[in-house]
């Protein structure tokens, strides 16, 4: 939709606040973080903002006719070309907003795509923001402009008699969501041969995850050097990176930093990004970091360990809950913070920019990656030959011994990789 080489389109932010929907967050906060993402897109000038409290939801148009036609005045004074709606918008308030306004209008999901968009970089990371924007393309197809209400005559090609354009754009994009999965599949099964050699040496990995903006990317700076983007922007990493960590106990691990979660994230995106996020899945060790500066910073936490749950990741995986940018805070509230952090386990209070608390947090994450994998020794029958294959194809076998009852196996594993075993 917006491209750089455009002048910056004009664009005003509404929040909606309605009555009886996600009354426990702060709207002052949603405003502010939905500007965030606002300027997180390039091309976009930010020419107000502001929050609109409802009763309801109106089905036609989402606000009230009075509201409706103040804020049409309002666009037209501010000459703005794009309304960007924090929340999400239906298919038939969108046309109707757009017809009565004459402007573009973007909800949250939209927003949150095209920032995806103009942030992949690998092709993974490309091939997975097209088909959540073309996943979400498709469910609003019934917005009926004007090329859509077309009838094609049949000619012998594909589509039948009277098919509507709007059949025609729906199957043009399935067929295209196909293409794009096949590409997909070819791209995870390189990953998964990377994955596969990282399991042969093995080093455990952990994973960063948290809310956007939390300091991932500078926390991964600062424990590997490595010169991933960091920025005070929503978003600022997408695509995901992994480097080599040597802690200060001898030990090596895999430092995985991901894309950051935010609330309402778009389902579409969920699912597109599920094969990138499985570093998540199969780390040893997460991450959950926290902006402590921030003042919903418990909130966040609660959306990231949702879609953690969402993804699958259960509560048996080892987290530490890494407590970030406390040099933001004052004497007092630092103080009583690193306090507080001392008494709870798995927890430990830092600052990525300053580096106060680093050396904590390795310790930390060599303890729990120490303990996350361990050696053992288990016979498998001459018959067992799927657990057997299980086992070899994961690389978790370090000596096999044949004896008279079967295959006496060494191998190294951590407890969910055992448990998952346990279930074969």
């Amino acid at each position: 939709m917006i491209e750089s080489d455009r002048p910056a389109i004009r664009a005003w932010l509404v929040h909606p606040e309605i009555r009886g929907v996600n009354d426990a967050r702060d709207a002052d906060a949603a405003l502010d973080e939905a500007s965030s993402l606002a300027l997180a897109l390039p091309g976009i000038a930010l020419q107000g903002a502001g929050t609109v409290r409802l009763p309801r939801a109106f089905a036609g148009h989402l606000f009230g006719s009075g509201k409706v036609a103040e804020l049409k005045a309002l666009f037209e004074e501010h000459e703005i070309g794009l309304v960007l709606i924090d929340g999400p918008v239906t298919p038939i308030q969108q046309r109707n907003l757009e017809r009565e306004w004459k402007v573009k209008v973007l909800d949250r999901t939209g927003l949150i795509l095209e920032i995806f968009a103009d942030r992949a970089r690998t092709r993974e990371g490309v091939l997975q923001v097209e088909m959540a924007q073309l996943s979400y393309q498709r469910s609003r197809l019934v917005r009926a402009w004007s090329h859509l209400e077309r009838q094609r005559g049949a000619t012998g090609t594909v589509g039948g008699p009277g098919e509507t354009q709007r059949e025609s754009d729906r199957r043009a994009i399935d067929e295209q969501l196909v293409r794009l999965r096949r590409q997909l599949e070819k791209v995870a099964r390189t990953r998964d041969v990377n994955r596969a050699a990282r399991a042969a040496v093995p080093f455990p990995v952990v994973a960063l995850a948290g809310y956007t903006n939390a300091g991932k990317s500078t926390l991964f700076n600062r424990l590997t050097g490595a010169g991933v983007m960091a920025k005070e922007m929503l978003f600022a990493t997408l695509d995901p990176t992994m480097r080599r960590l040597h802690l200060p106990s001898g030990q090596e691990v895999i430092l995985s930093d991901t894309v950051g979660f935010i609330s309402d994230l778009p389902h579409e995106l969920v699912a597109a990004f599920r094969a990138t996020l499985e570093e998540v899945l199969e780390a040893d060790v997460i991450l959950h970091v926290r902006d402590m500066s921030h003042p919903e910073s418990a909130r966040q936490a609660q959306e990231v360990e949702a879609i953690l749950h969402e993804l699958g990741v259960g509560d048996d995986v080892a987290r530490i809950e890494v407590w970030n940018k406390i040099d933001r805070l004052d004497a007092a509230e630092h103080d009583a913070l690193l306090e507080q952090a001392r008494r709870r386990p798995d927890t430990v209070a830092i600052s990525a920019a300053s580096g106060e608390g680093i050396d904590t947090l390795l310790a930390a994450i060599a303890a729990r990656t120490g303990m996350a994998r361990r050696t053992a020794r288990i016979t498998l029958g001459h018959d067992d030959g799927r657990r057997r294959a299980w086992l070899f194809a994961r690389r978790l076998v370090r000596d096999e011994e044949e004896t008279p009852e079967g295959s006496r196996l060494t191998v190294e594993w951590t407890e969910r990789q055992q448990a998952e075993f346990d279930r074969l």
